[in-house]
């Protein structure tokens, strides 16, 4: 049987909600990954740990990591500023310090504050950034400096649940300062694109679990992605998504790689679910017998149905079967 990963020869996987969310792994990643001759690299918007510190995290957690296949946004961020800065230009860092020894290792000075003259701001996820740190780095955005964002995912899943992201401390910068920053991570094609040359994949998948950042991304360097509803984006939201964050593949987990890549595709009227647009409505019937019917396939037929009419009202159902799918799934 040629599963769906048999197609690739790399699998970009994002971490937050798809491997992990929090300390804790998300049940049976580690046991879908840890099969197949594919090769791994671990590509992350969050910057606030080096590569050395995800890899270990990701290693205690069972998966096969090591720094050299983990690419982060701060690396990308990084070598964004070197490409428009002169060498030890002053860089103000707003995040950790695994940031500011992204920012040396690519030559330049990193410093904490607006006094010591910084001609850019370079702002990634901490859990310590506090309204000091958000001023010194408005006060320089606003006198002129270049401001690279490591990635603006509003929310970060954790095991408690979502909490804010880098996005919503970008968001304090940008409102301050009237200015948009650069963008190094997903959806953005920076950080992508370094995953792509670091790991010379000849035919990618990009695996994630937010339509706005890993599917968008991989719509932005055309190449194939699968999501999986382990994270943020919600079944709801795959069926609104706008063009550019759809999917090739859908899963509810990860041990969908292992599935036929037939079953994975979104398309109408498949799995034993017939989905029927009625000029207002989609019309939704448990077509196949209840045995065979997989939950999971009738959110990629309702997916197919939505993209071709956008302007749906709602769902209904006709059957008590049907019904029950919807409600699993909070349509």
């Amino acid at each position: 049987m040629t599963t769906l990963r048999d197609a690739y020869d790399v699998l970009l996987l994002d971490l937050d909600g798809t491997l992990y969310q929090g300390a804790e792994a998300i049940p049976g990643a580690a046991d879908a990954l840890a099969v197949g001759r594919q090769h791994l690299y671990y590509v992350t918007n969050n910057a606030s740990r080096s590569p050395e510190a995800v890899a270990a995290h990701l290693e205690d957690l069972g998966f096969d990591a090591d720094p050299s296949r983990v690419v982060t946004s701060s690396q990308s961020a990084a070598r964004l500023l070197a490409e428009k800065l002169e060498p030890n230009a002053p860089v103000l860092v707003v995040g950790t310090e695994a940031l500011c020894d992204e920012v040396e290792r690519v030559g330049l000075r990193p410093v904490r504050r607006y006094d010591d003259g910084p001609v850019a701001v370079v702002q990634g996820h901490s859990t310590t950034t506090g309204w000091e740190n958000l001023a010194e780095a408005t006060l320089a955005v606003r006198a002129g400096a270049l401001w690279v964002a490591a990635n603006v995912d509003t929310t970060l899943p954790t095991e408690r649940g979502l909490t804010l992201g880098n996005g919503s401390m970008v968001a304090a910068v940008r409102t301050a300062s009237g200015r948009e920053p650069l963008v190094a991570g997903k959806p953005a094609s920076p950080l992508m694109r370094d995953a792509l040359e670091r790991s010379g994949a000849e035919r990618p998948l990009v695996v994630g679990d937010r339509l706005d950042t890993d599917i968008e991304g991989a719509n932005a360097v055309g190449v194939d992605s699968l999501l999986v509803l382990t994270g943020v984006s919600t079944a709801e939201d795959v069926l609104r998504a706008p063009h550019s964050q759809r999917p090739t593949y859908l899963g509810a987990e990860l041990a969908v790689l292992d599935q036929p890549a037939v079953n994975a595709r979104i398309e109408q009227n498949a799995g034993g679910w017939s989905i029927v647009f009625d000029g207002k409505d989609l019309v939704v019937e448990a077509s196949g017998r209840s045995a065979e019917l997989c939950d999971v396939a009738l959110i990629r037929a309702l997916a197919a149905a939505a993209w071709q009419n956008p302007d749906f009202v709602g769902i209904v159902a006709t059957d008590a079967t049907a019904r029950r799918f919807l409600e699993n799934w909070g349509l």
